[in-house]
């Protein structure tokens, strides 16, 4: 038996930085702040893009919760039995550093907490405890004149990374008890119409990803998703030659898609999220996933895709605002083939390359697999935003689905070449510190 889930309600970042990363977030990616919680302990802002949300948090410099450590103080001096039935009830915030998170003591800015939607927490609980998992955060249930929450945090199997699982079903607010309404009304720019998560990555080390499949397929009912028709079951997607070295093993979560549930933004059923694991192979040398691995100090989530529903028109925007984007070697523009594809799929090759937007076919099986039409042509266009931290760790990634399910097999290599390039240029350059004068110019 799993703790199924229902969907991804938020993603939460731990930055020392705060003002940095909500400017950036506003003025450079979009995003809308609409709630806030500010206490004397405790700075959390929620930014939200179409059914995106982040939830961006302070990193204190103090202890961190122990694993299974009680909660005390939210509840009128009550700890949590961990083998109780019930959950305690909460009707204000003040002893709380850090709502429906943790907080984490870790020496770097990290996104480390994915956030989904269940059922039933006290059900989920009693799941994952006879799994013998990590519970950072008891069951715990926070009100307010809206309605009432319960959550609790576990702890997963990668680096630092942990999961806040949360039923709502009880609460009216527009977003979460104990955060204040700063925006009523979600900024609606068509153009840079991001509508919600489409992936998450997670960088991991050599050897790791059977570990972590089967932790979330036990945990959480977690499926594989194949990244490509001749992906061995076991290797996963294995690109080893030209100087790339990368295993990618897919995963998602959605399990009740019969259910057909509605977003605001869209009127087909909520879309799903999927999971994807990297890992370097030696065979090619140190890259990109080693060089996150060292500066996070360890596994984690390395980027995160934004869905946008017009990708030429968000990364003009984005750019225009100062994000920067990795740019592909400028002989993928001019690959055989390349410029006739990026035409038959409706774009200019000029306007591509200006923006350093990929473009991949994916061609899907038709009636007859002899007969290749447009018909059955699907496609996917990327890009990648440099990293947003002042590490080499955490970036995003712009992502527009015409028809392809994948991640772009055939732009995997130019991604990894791009991301390379600029690691192996940075490397060993001094990395500036964020103060409170740099707050209105752009981090790159």
């Amino acid at each position: 038996m799993a703790a199924y889930l229902n969907r991804l309600h938020h993603i939460s970042l731990h930055v020392s930085n705060v003002n940095k990363l909500a400017y950036e977030l506003v003025s450079q990616y979009k995003f809308d702040l609409f709630a806030a919680r500010l206490s004397g302990q405790s700075r959390q802002l929620a930014f939200r893009k179409g059914a995106a949300v982040f939830v961006v948090n302070e990193r204190p410099n103090q202890p961190p919760l122990r694993l299974n450590e009680p909660l005390t103080g939210i509840t009128n001096g009550h700890s949590f039995d961990l083998n109780r039935d019930n959950v305690g009830k909460c009707g204000g915030d003040r002893h709380v550093n850090c709502l429906y998170d943790v907080t984490p003591h870790y020496s770097v800015d990290s996104a480390c907490n994915v956030c989904f939607e269940v059922e039933d927490v006290e059900r989920s609980f009693k799941v994952l405890r006879d799994h013998g998992c990590d519970f950072l955060v008891p069951p715990t249930a926070v009100q307010d004149d809206r309605g009432l929450v319960t959550y609790m945090v576990v702890k997963s199997i990668v680096g630092n990374v942990c999961h806040t699982l949360i039923d709502r079903t009880k609460y009216k607010g527009s977003f979460l008890p104990g955060f204040e309404t700063v925006s009523d009304s979600s900024l609606d720019d068509t153009s840079c119409p991001v509508t919600h998560f489409d992936h998450i990555t997670y960088a991991c080390s050599r050897k790791a990803t059977p570990q972590v499949m089967q932790w979330y397929q036990r945990l959480f009912g977690f499926r594989r998703f194949f990244i490509d028709s001749n992906e061995d079951v076991d290797e996963g997607y294995v690109l080893n030659q030209d100087g790339v070295g990368l295993r990618l093993t897919a995963m998602e979560y959605w399990k009740c898609s019969q259910k057909g549930i509605a977003l605001n933004f869209t009127d087909k059923k909520e879309p799903t999220c999927k999971f994807v694991i990297a890992e370097s192979l030696p065979e090619q040398g140190r890259n990109q996933v080693d060089t996150f691995l060292d500066q996070h100090r360890g596994p984690g989530i390395q980027h995160i895709a934004l869905y946008t529903q017009d990708i030429v028109s968000t990364a003009h925007t984005m750019a225009e605002a100062g994000v920067q984007f990795f740019s592909p070697p400028p002989a993928y523009y001019t690959e055989v083939g390349k410029q006739q594809e990026i035409e038959e799929a409706g774009h200019s090759p000029q306007m591509l390359a200006q923006h350093g937007i990929l473009l991949d076919t994916d061609v899907r099986q038709g009636p007859s697999p002899q007969i290749e039409s447009r018909e059955n042509r699907g496609y996917l266009l990327q890009v990648f935003t440099k990293p947003i931290f002042a590490e080499d760790t955490f970036f995003l990634e712009l992502i527009e689905r015409r028809g392809a399910s994948g991640f772009g097999e055939g732009n995997i290599r130019a991604l990894w070449r791009s991301v390379q390039a600029y690691m192996e240029n940075e490397r060993g350059e001094p990395q500036g510190e964020s103060t409170p004068e740099n707050l209105q110019s752009a981090h790159h």
